[in-house]
């Protein structure tokens, strides 16, 4: 019942800059952390940004001050603007919605819902 759907991946040279969206069914964003999570082959999936349930928003190291996560909760979308590319951003991104009780977290394992993923390519 629940979808989440990525869109807005690409190719860019570095520097570029990609605006991530995840549209969303059967989950109302307001109520759920919400994440972006990245992964490249052969690494571990790992958190990139995310928002509370309490609405406080959290960048990972990596990217801070080049990613912005932001939620518009009337259409229940959720967004990733990337700034200033690098190639080590090159990864699947994906989208995911928390479980119920959880308020704060980048552990993938508290995530229960999942989009399909939308490939980002940052070339030198």
């Amino acid at each position: 019942q629940v979808r989440l759907v990525e869109s807005g991946g690409g190719s860019v040279q570095a520097g570029g800059s990609l605006r991530l969206s995840c549209s969303a069914s059967g989950v109302t964003f307001s109520t759920r952390c919400m994440g972006w999570f990245r992964q490249a082959p052969g690494k571990e999936r790992e958190g990139v940004a995310r928002i509370d349930r309490d609405g406080t928003t959290s960048h990972a190291d990596s990217v801070k001050g080049r990613f912005t996560i932001s939620a518009d909760n009337t259409k229940n979308t959720l967004y990733l603007q990337m700034n200033s590319l690098k190639p080590e951003d090159t990864a699947m991104y994906y989208c995911a919605a928390g479980y119920e009780y959880v308020l704060s977290t980048f552990r993938p394992a508290d995530y229960l819902h999942w989009g399909q993923g939308t490939q980002v390519t940052v070339a030198s």
